[in-house]
This record gives structure tokens, sequence and C-alpha cells, in this order.
């Protein structure tokens, strides 16, 4: 076996080996800046009973299926465009995760997804607040909790019927300067001053 075949072969070794002992402690491989959001999130959808919710995810990713929906229905861009376009379908759940922080019109969309949702139906929206601008295709907005809420509340939504939530820290904003760091076993301490992901749950 060449020299330069056997030196690769253990490096894989070594990180397959790595990441084994990574895995055992609980490293977190997960977006630092989303760690705790994803966290909060996932509590506030388990109260709902997800085995009881038809579901649709716009731009959908792999996050959100494991809950275990009675439906998911993924509607992605750019074939389907939540500023000008709805579904036939009624949801119990429509979820908007890191999605409305690219939209040109996000209150068009806030709108079009109230129409979306069958009476007493939940929007889950989280978008980043303190994070650099990154064009997928283009980026447009950040809200604070207050930020977000008057916005649904625009959109139709009861004011006293949104949750909001919001976490970061100053170690976190200034990690996420040059890339997107991972979690690792850095800090959850949260400093609400320097919040980096923004979430809410609205209840039409």
């Amino acid at each position: 076996m060449p020299p330069e075949l056997s030196v690769n072969l253990l490096s894989e070794k070594n990180k397959r080996s790595i990441k084994k002992v990574l895995d055992l402690v609980h490293f977190d491989y997960g977006n630092w800046d989303r760690s705790m959001m994803y966290q909060e999130c996932f509590r506030l959808l388990r109260e709902l009973g997800p085995e009881k919710l038809d579901v649709l995810e716009i731009s959908a990713g792999t996050v959100w299926k494991p809950l275990g929906f009675k439906s998911y229905t993924e509607a992605n861009f750019p074939e389907f465009d939540i500023c000008s376009m709805t579904l036939p379908g009624n949801y119990d759940l429509i979820i908007a995760d890191q999605v409305f922080e690219h939209l040109k019109w996000p209150y068009r969309a806030g709108k079009n997804v109230n129409c979306m949702l069958r009476p007493g139906g939940y929007f889950l929206v989280a978008t980043p607040f303190l994070i650099k601008v990154h064009e997928v295709p283009v980026d447009c907005s950040r809200w604070t909790e207050v930020g977000i809420k008057h916005l649904l509340a625009e959109c139709g939504f009861p004011i006293d019927q949104i949750r909001t939530g919001s976490w970061g820290n100053r170690a976190c904003v200034k990690a996420n300067f040059r890339r997107w760091a991972r979690r690792g076993w850095k800090s959850l301490a949260n400093e609400p001053e320097f919040p980096v992901s923004v979430w809410a749950l609205a209840r039409k």
C-alpha cells in the first residue's frame, strides 16, 4: 500500500474514532446560534401534541420531521413563494424556520400564512437577529421579540396569542463574525441585550 494512502486511511480512521468519543460526551455539532432556539421551539411544539397536527413547512429542512406529525407537507422556494402564493389545504401548524429574514415582503407572507391556517392553528417562525448578512438569495430583515410580535399582529394574529422568545450572548455574536460557529460545549448562558435568535409561536 502506498504510504500516502495509508496516511489517508489512518486519518479517516482517526476522524471516526474522534467522532465516537465526541458523541459519547454529547458534543453538539449544531449551529451555536440555533441550539437554544431549537430546544425551546421543540418544547413549544411538544406541548401542542405533534401527532394531532397537519403541518406545512415553508422552505423545509430536516429539523422538524422527527417530531412525528399527523401529516407533513413542505413547500419550497422558488416553486412556492410565500409572499405571493397560498396552498389550497388548511393546516394546524405552519413552520418558517430561518425564512422570513430572506423575504422582501414579510407582511404579505404573514398574511398568507394566516390564510392557510385553520381556526386555532399555529404559526412557528424563527429568525436570526445579531447575525451577519447571508444572501440566500437575499437578506432583508431582522426583528426583536417586540418587532416579530407586532409584525405577526399586523398579519392578523391576536397579539395576546403570540408567545415570543430569544437567545444570545456576546461570545456567540463574535464567533459568527467569520463563519457559522458550531456549539460544541460553548456556553448557552443568555444575555438578553445580545439576541442571536428570535422566535414566536402565534395562534390564529
